[in-house]
């Protein structure tokens, strides 16, 4: 079957392309499918419990969905007539935002004040036409007295201020109408800023970081994936010394790529911030296999075949671990199906397809190809030469090598585990972004980037309006507010004060909560029948006015200290009032649940991995002793690359958490081609330091070009400003480099030491 395929492709080499590419367009068709999703909701599936109590949480209180309009005047204060006459425009004008459902600001602050036996309920600022300089101490005095607006949306000292503009978009087409929002409020804001050069406009909010999650997808897939091309089209035709064999390869890159995302369309999977990666790693990964086939058929050629006797030749050769390689490396990235997060999940099975998609397409059109490509005889005899150099030394110097790489192992592990896995949804996106840039203006100057909403449930309708209810919340927001991490606290107790101060003629020693249910529930009434369209209490209360929603906003924290913060704060919740229910959510604590249950899950998924591929080299090479063999030079490179990670960065997010497992079985890929040479020789009758040099001279250039393109490759995403991205690229590319350099001198440290028996010669089975 084998020999036939192979006459068949050298000998009728236009009809092997024709198939071949009439499957590929078969399966490219399905790509008119595919559609982009950039909200955050993607990172969770529909059972994740942090989810599950988000989408309770909505269903319970108005959306929190938002964007957020930050405004810094040059001048350091908001309480300026401009200053409140712009905020005023803008406030009014946002209000036609598409799927608005509110709009809060200092200017249409619902301020209570009592007139004569009246409370007077009102915007703080109603007509920007009456401003004055008394008017505006009066907005100032107003504004930072109030729980509600000081240290949430002007700053304690007056020097930024903030419009939340909350929405309701219908999930129809989700990146249509994150993109209408966003595209409406930054028009706005555009024209507020050419008209006032003296301030200083930012985006901030949930539908700010939607934007920011597709726009840095759709520029990566853009810029990276071009340059990704040209890089490897320039680094093959250098190293291969072939611009023909280059060609080739592109050919088949660009196949697979269309294959994979054909069959991603047909499968109904969309493209995500993670899958737009997927074209790049491919080209990476589908280079492998060609190189090897390529590299062997020039090395053949030098040694005197013909062309299509040495296609034949190095395509029998390497099938084997051609095959093999494809085959862990897909075992690698489909371990991700034990991820946490739909679209790492996604990632993993598309990148293992297209793996394998890869591996066929190579073995069956590569040779067609070169069949009919006037390719060169390659690497000139000096880069050859020094491979030769390379095994002589690690031959002589391999004692010292083996427990020098023992030691260093040792140490890897010691730092390896001092990373900590922690989360920053906010960093994520690189300093120089929009949204980045807006967070940390927020950060400085007013604090509160992150937060946590705790619904708390009384247990009955009407039930917020009893006292002890109301005093519940009362303390447990007092409690919020004494720990280190808050910024400010949203609670209804402030409101039924300032309305029991104003029912008592503004006297400020009635600031204080009502004493019965009643006269709550006739102020709490009293107020709402004054509130205009809008700006109700349903952000705060639900319908039956059973719960009500407290919200904590935060200075920026990792997941290991926001879900500390939760897991206290409800804690000292159930201890104090255990007679009421408590949940929180928010979608930073989504993220920081959904980065610690990601790295378990990868974790109890790396054994599994291991497993499967050390099998895999076990059955392909027929020796057990080979196959454990392989076990450390696969396992060292990421331990090391981990315990570098920890001088360099310290923490693991989310992009990191699969790194272990995805790279794992692409660094196989180098032990297999050179053990697969080794054992050949060995095979031959030659001894093991015989047989070191024949794999270093025969696929150790080439184990260098595949490398070369694998780290530059995944160093590219270094240039995306999506933090898990490039840190992902970045951890892979150092782990792939230490691969290569393991392969090369620890891997034939332990052969020379463990497999010194002598083999037998099989007829025939000679090394070329």
């Amino acid at each position: 079957m084998k020999q036939l395929w192979l006459n068949s492709a050298v000998r009728h080499p236009w009809l092997t392309i024709f198939v071949v590419f009439a499957l590929t367009f078969a399966c490219a068709f399905g790509a008119k499918n595919l559609y982009f999703r950039g909200d955050f909701r993607i990172f969770f599936s529909p059972d994740n419990p942090q989810m599950q109590a988000f989408e309770r949480m909505q269903a319970n209180f108005n959306k929190s969905d938002n964007m957020m309009v930050v405004i810094v005047p040059r001048s350091g204060t908001v309480f300026d007539e401009n200053t409140l006459r712009v905020v005023k425009q803008l406030t009014d004008d946002a209000w036609k935002t598409p799927f608005s459902l509110r709009v809060d600001s200092i200017t249409n602050f619902q301020h209570t004040q009592a007139v004569a036996d009246d409370l007077l309920v009102e915007d703080l600022l109603l007509d920007a036409s009456t401003l004055s300089p008394e008017k505006v101490k009066q907005i100032q005095q107003a504004a930072l007295a109030e729980p509600a607006l000081a240290g949430r949306l002007v700053a304690k000292d007056g020097s930024l201020t903030a419009i939340n503009i909350t929405v309701q978009v219908p999930e129809k087409d989700q990146n249509a109408e994150v993109s209408a929002v966003y595209s409406f409020v930054d028009e706005l804001t555009q024209k507020a800023a050419a008209e006032h050069p003296e301030l200083e406009f930012h985006l901030a909010g949930v539908m700010a970081l939607n934007h920011a999650f597709s726009s840095e997808a759709r520029h990566d897939a853009s810029t990276l994936v071009p340059l990704m091309f040209v890089v490897i089209i320039v680094i093959l035709a250098l190293m291969l010394r072939s611009a023909l064999a280059a060609g080739a390869v592109v050919i088949i890159i660009i196949l697979t790529i269309a294959s994979t995302m054909g069959l991603a369309g047909w499968a109904g999977i969309y493209l995500s911030t993670a899958t737009v990666n997927v074209p790049t790693i491919l080209m990476t990964l589908a280079v492998a296999d060609s190189v090897h086939l390529i590299a062997s058929t020039q090395f053949l050629m030098r040694q005197g075949m013909v062309k299509s006797e040495a296609i034949q030749q190095a395509m029998r050769l390497n099938m084997m671990p051609v095959f093999i390689t494809s085959a862990t490396t897909a075992v690698g990235f489909a371990t991700l199906n034990y991820s946490e997060v739909p679209i790492l999940r996604d990632l993993g099975n598309m990148t293992a397809v297209g793996v394998m998609l890869a591996w066929f397409i190579t073995i069956v059109l590569l040779p067609a190809l070169l069949q009919l490509l006037p390719i060169s005889q390659g690497a000139a005899e000096k880069d050859i030469g020094g491979m030769d150099k390379i095994a002589d030394w690690v031959i002589a110097k391999n004692q010292s090598i083996l427990w020098g790489t023992l030691l260093l192992s040792v140490f890897s592990v010691w730092f390896a585990i001092q990373n900590k896995v922690n989360d920053e949804a906010v960093k994520y996106f690189a300093p120089a972004t929009e949204y980045r840039q807006a967070v940390d203006v927020l950060e400085a100057k007013l604090g509160g980037v992150s937060q946590i909403d705790f619904s708390i449930d009384s247990g009955q309708a009407s039930g917020v309006h009893d006292p002890a209810f109301i005093e519940a919340t009362e303390q447990f927001g007092l409690y919020l507010e004494s720990l280190p991490y808050t910024k400010h606290v949203s609670k209804i107790s402030d409101v039924f004060k300032r309305l029991n101060k104003n029912m008592h003629g503004d006297d400020p020693a009635f600031y204080r909560l009502p004493e019965s249910a009643e006269l709550a529930a006739q102020y709490l009434l009293m107020y709402e029948m004054s509130l205009p369209f809008g700006l109700d209490l349903n952000n705060q209360l639900d319908l039956d006015k059973s719960s009500t929603k407290v919200s904590a906003a935060l200075i920026n924290l990792g997941s290991k200290e926001l879900t500390a913060l939760e897991e206290q704060a409800v804690g000292w919740f159930n201890q104090q009032y255990p007679q009421y229910k408590i949940e929180a959510s928010s979608t930073a604590l989504m993220f920081a649940h959904i980065g610690e249950r990601n790295m378990a899950s990868m974790m109890q998924s790396l054994p599994m991995a291991m497993l499967l591929i050390s099998a895999l080299l076990m059955i392909s090479l027929r020796s057990l002793r080979l196959g454990l063999i392989s076990l450390l030079p696969n396992l060292v490179p990421a331990l090391m690359g981990f315990g570098l990670w920890y001088f360099y960065s310290g923490e693991i997010n989310l992009g990191l958490s699969i790194v272990a497992s995805m790279s794992l079985g692409i660094i196989v890929d180098d032990t297999v081609h050179f053990l697969a040479k080794y054992q050949a020789a060995r095979k031959d009758g030659r001894d093991a330091e015989a047989a070191v040099r024949y794999a270093f001279h025969s696929v150790g250039w080439a184990l260098v070009i595949t490398t070369v393109v694998l780290v530059i490759g995944f160093s590219v995403l270094l240039l995306s400003d999506f933090r898990l991205n490039s840190d992902m690229g970045m951890l892979t590319g150092i782990i792939i480099l230490l691969a290569l350099i393991i392969d090369f001198l620890f891997l034939p440290a332990v052969l020379l030491r463990f497999d010194r028996k002598e083999m037998a010669i099989k007829p025939n089975a000679g090394a070329n």
